[in-house]
Parts: structure tokens; C-alpha cells; sequence
């Protein structure tokens, strides 16, 4: 039967390449409340108490999407999923009793990288306007001068922006992540390792419990 898995973890902290190596390794889908709200956008949610008829409508006019919408989206990319890497939810404790409700989970991956180093990851983050490829000041810079010389930094990765994003995850995420630890299938990985001695925790972590 194919794995449920879900991985935790703050902003910066590896899991959306991990989940992608998950999903090809173990043949299962990956699941991101980002990717699921996009190809959810005109989901009929006129039934709910909600300002918007579509989950779209939030998004269009730059307002967050309310929990019982995000709740219900998960809800139906996990239900079309025979096994699933859940990256992204639950993000507060409202959610994650939801998804008690909603399915069974056999592997619980945190991964634990302190702050500091977080902050270094995310500050260091630059984009290509032109290509929308990602590179790191410090890790992964381009050979190319002329595509050095125009790389930016995203708004949302700026030092202000990134302290706040990781005071959102500790008032909200962490308690998550600590409510998981009695979880039979509960693995904390040391997330500052390199990428590969991360996956190789990992990929022991859900072979160990599935």
C-alpha cells in the first residue's frame, strides 16, 4: 500500500525538495496547499459562510484563504491520492485536527534546522526575472555573468519579511509539529546536514515505519 506521509517544518527548511524526491521515490503524490489552492481555483464553495464563491476569489483579491476552504481542498487532493507527501498542512492546530478527520497518516517527517540558518537560506535566495530560476549568494550562483548581474531578491525573502514569516511558524507551526511527537510514526531529521544526508534519513525514516 502506498505511504501517507507528512512533512513538517519551518520556511527554508528543505521540504519542497524533499517532497519531490519522496513522491518519485516512493510513487506518491505530492500534495501542497499552494499547488492544491491553484488547481482548485474555481472550486464551488458558494455552499460555505464564506466571502468568496471560489477559492480563486480570495486569492485574486490578496486576501488569505479562511481554514474551513483550505481544509476542503485538502481534503479532496487527498482523497484523490492513494498515497500522498503532505507539504504545507496543517499549519495551525484548527487544521491539523482536521486532518485527523480526514485520513490516516504513517510517517510524520520534521525537519529541524535552527533559525539562524534559516535566515541565512532565505536572505541568500535570488531570482532570475527573466527565467524564474532560483539561486542562493552563498550555495548555487550561475556561471553566466550576465544572468548574475540581473538575479533580485524577492520581497518575501527579504531579512524583515523572513524574521516575520518564521515568528508566524513558531507561534503557529511549531505547536503543530511538537503535538506529532507522540505520533508512532513521528521522525525528526536534522535538516542542516546536506541535502543528500537529509534524504538518506528520510528515505530510512519511511522505509522504517511502512
Amino acid at each position: 500500500m502506498a505511504p501517507k506521509i507528512l512533512i513538517m517544518g519551518p520556511p527554508g527548511s528543505g521540504k519542497g525538495t524533499q517532497s519531490s524526491k519522496i513522491a518519485e521515490a516512493f510513487d506518491v503524490e505530492h500534495v501542497t496547499t499552494g499547488d492544491a489552492l491553484r488547481n482548485n481555483k474555481e472550486m464551488d464553495i458558494s455552499d460555505m459562510d464564506v466571502e468568496h464563491d471560489t477559492p480563486g476569489g480570495f486569492m485574486d483579491a490578496g486576501d488569505l484563504v479562511p481554514d474551513e476552504v483550505v481544509n476542503a481542498i485538502v481534503e479532496e487532493a487527498l482523497s484523490a491520492a492513494d498515497g500522498f507527501v503532505l507539504d504545507g498542512y496543517p499549519r495551525n492546530p484548527e487544521q491539523a485536527d482536521r486532518l485527523v478527520e480526514m485520513t490516516d497518516i504513517d510517517v510524520v517527517l520534521a525537519l529541524d534546522v535552527g533559525r539562524e540558518e534559516l535566515v541565512r537560506r532565505l536572505t541568500g535566495r535570488r531570482v532570475d526575472p527573466e527565467t524564474g530560476e532560483n539561486y542562493h549568494v552563498e550555495f548555487d550562483m550561475p556561471d553566466d555573468e550576465a544572468v548574475r548581474e540581473r538575479l533580485v531578491q524577492r520581497e518575501d525573502d527579504s531579512r524583515e519579511s523572513v524574521e516575520n514569516r518564521l515568528d508566524v511558524f513558531e507561534e503557529q507551526t511549531a505547536p503543530v509539529i511538537d503535538s506529532y511527537r507522540d505520533h508512532g510514526g513521528f521522525v525528526e531529521i536534522d535538516g542542516e546536514q546536506s541535502p543528500d544526508a537529509v534524504w538518506d534519513d528520510i528515505d530510512a525514516a519511511i522505509r522504517d515505519h511502512v
